[in-house]
């Protein structure tokens, strides 16, 4: 089986790609390195011993994606490419709904062209929007996300409902993630974002290498048992075989539309993190308590029972897991950079 996987040079493409291979899916990788980095294709590569197809261009662009499909013979696509800044998507909200939006519209349109309608989609839990649950369950009323990145996932799962409806040939999986976090044991690929970071992890991590001076935990006075925000985490690797999960059920059964949570149902809150990266890094970091952040919840958690029970995939990487890949990444990252 031939997978075509659009932004497989990120974050969470990447690892993706290394499952595939590691599973003996044959894989293509299309990527523009708008904020991923050429040299993840030759660490795929050595992870898994393996070679795959790539092609530089962007999504967004129609004839590169015909050339892939006419050059290969494609069973299904992990559509990752898209831009994902929570807060570069309030500052550029134009950029975020024409490249987000346009990358999907013009896959889907040259996947139905050339009769492949097998699709599994890195879609996230930020479409639960203003929902006041704490726990979340696929059957909950998608809520409105607070900024353009979510509102581009729900527009994009609202887009594919529709072609489902009007196409049942479709075999459609959309994946919402809760917190990615973590890094390839290997510490060859991992979360490495442009600028200043937008997501936890990656900000911690840039404190405990002296890259940032401190972190700001924003709130530690919400209803929760310390008093910061709570969270689920999910190791990148977990989220990577959720993926292989999904493919595996879209490509052998019945076409449909699918929705599952991919996190952990557990919630950890911004102070366990830290301290639990402190313990296990055997490191201080340098971090305060700022005012709350606007829009924040007091605590967010996925229920995962839905994946387990029809894909018979949950996690299996701890806490203490995520803090240590993630800084084994950053540390031979650092040195690489030196």
């Amino acid at each position: 089986m031939k997978i075509l996987i659009t932004g497989g040079c990120g974050y969470i493409g990447s690892h993706t790609a290394v499952e595939l291979l590691n599973a003996n899916y044959e894989v293509v990788i299309i990527d523009n390195f708008s904020n991923s980095k050429r040299d993840v294709l030759d660490k795929i590569k050595v992870i898994t011993g393996k070679n795959f197809s790539f092609y530089e261009g962007d999504v967004c662009d129609k004839e590169i994606l015909r050339q892939i499909f006419s050059e290969n013979k494609i069973d299904g696509v992990i559509h990752f490419a898209g831009f994902k800044a929570v807060g570069e998507s309030v500052s550029k909200p134009l950029m975020y709904y024409r490249n987000n939006l346009d990358s999907t519209l013009s896959l889907l349109e040259v996947m139905n062209e050339m009769n492949c309608k097998k699709l599994v989609f890195s879609s996230s839990a930020t479409v639960y929007g203003d929902c006041h649950e704490t726990r979340f369950v696929e059957t909950i009323k998608k809520g409105t996300p607070s900024n353009p990145y979510g509102k581009t996932k729900t527009m994009i799962e609202d887009i594919l409902e529709d072609l489902y409806h009007a196409d049942p040939t479709w075999s459609i999986t959309m994946l919402r993630y809760f917190n990615p976090v973590g890094s390839h044991s290997s510490g060859l690929i991992g979360d490495d974002p442009s600028g200043i970071p937008n997501n936890l992890m990656p900000y911690i991590l840039r404190v405990a290498v002296g890259q940032l001076e401190c972190l700001t935990i924003f709130g530690n006075d919400y209803d929760t048992p310390d008093g910061t925000c709570i969270r689920d985490y999910i190791h990148v690797v977990d989220l990577a075989q959720g993926h292989i999960k999904a493919l595996e059920q879209l490509l052998n059964n019945e076409p449909k539309i699918r929705i599952y949570n991919l996190g952990s149902g557990q919630g950890v809150s911004v102070t366990e993190i830290v301290t639990t990266f402190e313990k296990v890094n055997n490191l201080k970091l340098n971090y305060k308590y700022g005012a709350r952040r606007n829009g924040d919840l007091p605590a967010i958690c996925a229920d995962p029972t839905l994946a387990l029970k029809e894909l018979g995939w949950k996690t299996t990487k701890t806490l203490e897991d995520m803090c240590r890949d993630s800084y084994n990444f950053i540390i031979k990252n650092s040195q690489n950079k030196n």
